[in-house]
């Protein structure tokens, strides 16, 4: 019965359960093995987040790897984007980040990259680590054990993050920064000295208790402490992380949270200035906003299933440049196609310093001409059953796309309704143009037909 549980942990891409029931040392003991096994990795990295079972649960992985003859870089408390960094950067075989995110301290879990930092997914070993783990299928102990090293990455890391903006663009700007109490805030005191911001830092200690609360910006209890903290600092701009700070959020100087969204085509735009006629990566939730400012810089934009695993593929296929998702995953080719919450803050804040206009303002045009819903999660019992029915009943007078779920677009407006592959609920997203009216009454219509 304990091993049926443990599968429960197994997503699309990546692990993710309660500990100790779902995911605990076993279980990461039996990962790093078949890891190992399939793969033939003679040296990876391993590092975790700052909940509370992250060392133990890395201990029992790293015995897996070292029983194989692996070897193990151990980087630590980290980012999951230090991972990243570190396999590349070292050249190593792959890695393995010990992090839930932005789920409750109850939760942990594990995101699996290989060289290069090319994720694991269920299509690209994931699905086949799960059934061996669960079947007990380990592989052979190597003959001569795998060896142990700690090695802080820090100091690299956090010198090539600031090496992607021009630090004579950059303004002494007063900047909000919220770690959430999660891992991003011993990397804040580390690039601190390498800008001219002024920073006001809160919830700045790493604590695996989460005192604040669960390190996840987009929860509206979550907001407050930012949005006040710029409004009492008279700050210029605010960044909040979520837990392993892969993603991040931006408040304006009146303390209002911008949505992801519209941070893709702010991103998108910038790209394209740099590198004409780039290929830009977006997904199927929100996307006329992106589409329009891609098309007008003379870029090209290439849709693509919603899901880090997915985007980076697609980023890698068509060589693009960037890509954006809605919920504040930031994607850049330059470092290993992958999504960086760090590199994301210091070019938006980059950004901020070369134009005059306060951030309310930079974003109010896009704002106003493609209003959106800000994303509906719905607990349902059936949700293909829900899908089908809202498929009925708007399909037949509109354009369907099912790249990612269920996509439906008319001349006004359009919406996505999808189902979540880490939480069992139903995502809907909706979006018109420029009539936020319009956006309400269709977003309270859906949710009656998907909640009854």
């Amino acid at each position: 019965m304990i091993m049926e549980l443990k599968r429960a942990a197994f997503k699309a891409y990546d692990i993710r359960g309660k500990y100790p029931s779902e995911i605990n040392e076993e279980m990461a003991y039996r990962i790093g093995r078949v890891y190992v096994d399939l793969f033939k990795s003679k040296k990876v990295v391993v590092g975790h987040d700052i909940r509370l079972s992250g060392p133990q649960i890395r201990d029992a992985l790293v015995r897996g790897f070292t029983e194989m003859g692996c070897d193990v870089v151990d980087i630590g408390q980290c980012g999951t984007e230090m991972i990243y960094f570190a396999t590349s950067f070292l050249k190593l075989d792959g890695g393995i980040m010990i992090t839930a995110s932005h789920n409750p301290k109850d939760y942990n879990g594990m995101k699996l990259v290989r060289e290069g930092a090319r994720p694991i997914s269920s299509d690209t070993g994931l699905k086949e680590i799960e059934e061996r783990v669960i079947a007990g299928n380990l592989g052979t102990t190597a003959a001569v054990k795998g060896t142990v090293v700690q090695k802080d990455v820090m100091t690299d890391y956090v010198t090539h993050i600031v090496g992607y903006v021009d630090k004579k663009l950059l303004k002494p700007l007063k900047v909000v920064v919220n770690a959430g109490n999660g891992s991003a805030g011993p990397v804040i005191d580390a690039m601190e000295k390498y800008l001219p911001f002024k920073l006001i830092k809160i919830n700045n200690k790493p604590d695996g208790n989460f005192p604040n609360g669960v390190p996840n910006p987009l929860l509206v209890e979550n907001r407050e402490a930012t949005a006040k903290a710029v409004r009492e600092n008279k700050a210029d701009v605010g960044v909040a992380w979520d837990g392993d700070f892969d993603r991040c959020f931006f408040f304006d100087e009146k303390g209002d949270m911008i949505e992801g969204y519209y941070i893709v085509g702010l991103l998108a735009k910038s790209f394209l200035l740099k590198t004409p006629g780039a290929k830009i990566i977006y997904d199927p939730r929100l996307i006329w906003n992106t589409i329009e400012i891609v098309k007008e810089a003379g870029g090209t934009p290439v849709l693509c299933r919603s899901g880090h695993t997915f985007i980076k593929e697609m980023m890698r296929k068509v060589n693009a440049v960037y890509g954006g998702e809605m919920s504040a995953h930031n994607y850049f080719r330059e470092f290993t196609f992958c999504d960086s919450g760090m590199l994301t803050c210091l070019l938006v804040l980059e950004l901020i310093c070369q134009d005059s206009r306060p951030l309310s303002a930079m974003m109010a045009e896009r704002m106003e001409r493609y209003p959106i819903s800000g994303e509906m999660n719905s607990t349902v019992k059936d949700a293909a059953a829900i899908m089908k029915k809202v498929e009925k009943l708007y399909g037949s007078k509109g354009k369907i796309d099912k790249t990612d779920g269920l996509s439906v677009s008319y001349d006004k407006w359009r919406f996505s309704l999808r189902i979540s592959n880490t939480e069992p609920v139903i995502r809907l997203n909706v979006e018109s143009r420029g009539d936020k009216k319009l956006v309400a009454e269709k977003t309270k219509e859906l949710l009656s037909v998907i909640r009854g």
